[in-house]
């Protein structure tokens, strides 16, 4: 199986936080871990310094390409920084680029 990660460590929520599955709105400094198996992303977030990952709620993603996993991670770390209890990004075509 293919798998790609990225991980961006001290994003700092805007005000609202992120939403999570597991723990509802969450703020602070942040970790954001993006993986990719070769079909989909899952996103998850956790405090910084932490061991507990969350699942950022819209996660898993399809996610056809390597490429578009990245734009994904870097579309979710923005996200994050703008708070607004902020999910994972669904761009109807955005994700499936080859």
């Amino acid at each position: 199986m293919v798998q790609t990660s990225w991980t961006t460590t001290g994003v700092f929520t805007g005000q609202g936080g992120a939403r999570t599955d597991e723990a509802g709105i969450v703020t602070g400094e942040l970790t954001v871990h993006t993986t990719w198996d070769g079909g989909q992303a899952m996103v998850r977030v956790q405090y910084s310094g932490t061991s507990r990952w969350f699942t950022l709620t819209g996660s898993p993603v399809p996610c056809p390409s390597r490429q578009s996993s990245r734009d994904l991670h870097q579309s979710v770390v923005e996200a994050v920084r703008a708070g607004g209890g902020s999910t994972v990004p669904h761009h109807d075509k955005q994700w499936v680029r080859p």
